[in-house]
């Protein structure tokens, strides 16, 4: 509460002093807000106290005394006429507003006039601020997306009349002004809001009559995530059977929630696997053991964060495989030559540390000048130089994952030349035998319509002939009646006896085998070779 003197432009009609008699008047202007204490001045021209003063209100008397009859106001205690005249006001009232008439009288009966204009302003009040759509945290600072549209609404209430003004203080701003206009309220709007908007928004109201002024703040966060997945690698420890697997999701306010774990089901869904590590962070790494990994495992990382909706988390994922090294299981090589032995392993995840080794015992194989190791991709090639028997024996590719070790063993032969040279010799003579063999089997099918009689082919006994029939037929069926025997021999040589059947093919042949003797049929050929071929 604070007191209000008069501080006005006077008017004085005339002057008068304490020994001059007439009459006078002032006219004052004042202002209070609500609840103060006013003092309406009356008689201000000299040191002279009124002997008498009546306040009067819109026509009405609302107060009157003086220094021999002090009267009590008519509205209690809150109304007062003072020693020199002048009406105090304790908590001025909106209803105290108005025109008040001064009637002062002066030692010698001279009267005094005055008017004072009193003006109660009021607020502002009520001042608010809205800003939506947006959620509100428990501290009262809201939280609005990036993309979105949002409102901010002002407003509040002052008498006489009032300014609203939207001030922001950001992290590159301070104090900016963003919108400013006279009334009850005040609207704008931020499309397309992105995180330079985040800061601080206070509506301001200044009663443009009592130059007062309110303004309420609060503050707005814009929550934003990126759009692509969060990045998984993996970093593989000095101990083989041990990976580091990490994950990473920049660009994210606030920062995100990242879980590594098992990946059992569908993750719209929610997480179904064993949570290995979560933590609120934009980095997180997580250090597994083989005993906690397996062949077919699919391990994921899920970046959760207020921006994105349910069940739409983003996440990256490994899904672990053994390694499978593949190669010739056997290989030959002769002695002083080279040889190169090739394996590859290209299915492992993490990836395979792949070597070779020599011997039952698997001792390392020291790369220069008689052993060279090479590495194309996911192909790991050992070249040995200038084979000896010392070099024979098994050899292992081995490939080494966090998930296991898997071995490709391959078997080297070594040959000396001269061995060499036999067997190609050897196989050499194999296919000439083969060659002749062939032929001999085409010759002899060539000439399958030749039959051979003599002495090596089934001789007969010396007093047997030889006996061959013939048959001619059209259906090449063969009907072989009894032979007569052949006289022994006569003249030295050996007789063959030659019958001939003929087969009827009609009554016309009917006929003439009919009228032929048996002996038409026979021909007796002599000769003295031992083989006769017909």
């Amino acid at each position: 509460m604070k007191t209000v003197t008069p501080v006005a432009l006077l008017h004085m009609c005339l002057c008068v002093t304490a020994a001059v008699s007439g009459s006078g008047s002032t006219e004052t202007a004042l202002t209070a807000e609500k609840g103060d204490v006013v003092i309406l001045p009356c008689y201000t021209l000299g040191n002279v106290t009124p002997t008498l003063t009546s306040w009067i209100k819109n026509g009405k008397e609302v107060v009157k005394g003086g220094i021999y009859s002090p009267s009590p106001s008519l509205g209690g205690q809150r109304l007062a006429v003072l020693h020199d005249g002048s009406l105090n006001i304790r908590a001025v009232l909106p209803r105290d507003e108005g025109t008040y008439l001064c009637s002062s009288t002066l030692p010698g009966n001279n009267i005094f006039h005055a008017r004072v204009l009193l003006q109660v302003t009021n607020g502002p009040e009520n001042v608010s601020l809205s800003i939506g759509p947006a959620t509100a945290r428990s501290n009262g600072t809201l939280i609005v997306y990036r993309g979105s549209t949002v409102s901010f609404n002002c407003s509040g209430s002052s008498y006489p009349s009032q300014q609203l003004t939207w001030a922001f203080r950001g992290a590159g701003s301070s104090n900016q002004s963003l919108a400013s206009a006279p009334g009850p309220w005040l609207d704008f709007r931020i499309q397309n809001v992105q995180p330079s908007a985040q800061g601080v928004y206070s509506c301001k109201a200044n009663n443009t009559v009592s130059l007062q002024a309110a303004n309420k703040s609060t503050e707005l966060l814009v929550y934003y995530a990126p759009d692509r997945h969060p990045e998984c690698v993996w970093v593989l420890a000095q101990d083989p059977s041990h990976v580091l697997f990490n994950c990473t999701w920049f660009g994210a306010y606030p920062a995100p929630k990242l879980l590594w774990g098992e990946d059992q089901g569908d993750q719209a869904a929610g997480w179904k696997g064993h949570v290995y590590k979560s933590e609120v962070t934009e980095s997180l790494s997580v250090v597994l053991n083989r005993s906690m990994l397996e062949d077919g495992q699919t391990l994921r990382c899920t970046a959760r964060h207020l921006a994105i909706a349910a069940g739409k988390q983003k996440s990256c994922s490994f899904n672990l495989k053994y390694p499978y090294p593949k190669g010739e299981p056997m290989a030959t090589a002769l002695e002083g030559s080279s040889i190169t032995l090739t394996c590859t392993e290209d299915v492992s995840i993490p990836p395979a540390n792949t070597t070779w080794r020599k011997g039952l015992q698997q001792e390392d194989i020291v790369p220069g000048s008689k052993y060279v190791l090479t590495e194309e991709d996911a192909v790991l090639k050992l070249t040995i130089h200038n084979i000896s028997k010392d070099d024979e024996g098994v050899y292992f590719c081995r490939s080494e994952n966090p998930l296991a070790v898997r071995e490709l063993e391959v078997y080297l032969t070594v040959k000396n030349s001269s061995a060499y040279t036999g067997g190609v010799i050897g196989f050499f003579i194999a296919a000439l035998i083969v060659g002749i063999a062939a032929i001999v089997a085409k010759t002899i099918y060539s000439s399958r319509h030749r039959i051979c009689l003599g002495d090596g082919f089934g001789r007969m006994e010396e007093d047997q002939g030889d006996v061959l029939s013939l048959v001619e037929s059209d259906d090449e069926q063969i009907f072989q009646d009894a032979v007569p025997r052949l006289p022994p021999i006569t003249n030295g040589l050996r007789t063959t006896l030659v019958q001939i059947h003929r087969i009827p093919s009609g009554d016309h042949e009917d006929t003439e085998t009919a009228d032929r003797s048996p002996q038409d049929d026979t021909v007796r050929i002599e000769t003295s070779a031992d083989l006769v071929t017909f």
